[in-house]
């Protein structure tokens, strides 16, 4: 758990990390579709958020549906998400 920090023009690796009052502030925030990160009162300042492997794929997947016309599947999917284990 990452308590605190301040991160500044870094890239943060976020799979299976919790961030707790931490400040990011014009990063590189990357998600490969590893156990999702948690973040608690922390702030974003001018962030690029980066997903890659099994994260872009899942993106691609989602548009991919969009586009063919199943918006309310995909709408659906997102509201009932819920993450085992938490």
């Amino acid at each position: 758990m990452q308590v605190g920090v301040a991160y500044n023009h870094q890239t943060v690796e976020l799979d299976g990390e919790t961030f707790s009052d931490c400040e990011f502030a014009e990063c590189r925030l990357v998600y490969s579709g590893g156990p999702p990160p948690r973040f608690e009162h922390c702030r974003f300042d001018e962030c690029e958020w980066k997903f890659e492997e099994a994260a872009a794929n899942t993106l691609a997947y989602l548009k991919q549906m969009w586009n063919v016309g199943a918006k309310a599947a995909v709408q659906n999917t997102i509201k009932e998400i819920t993450v085992v284990g938490r």
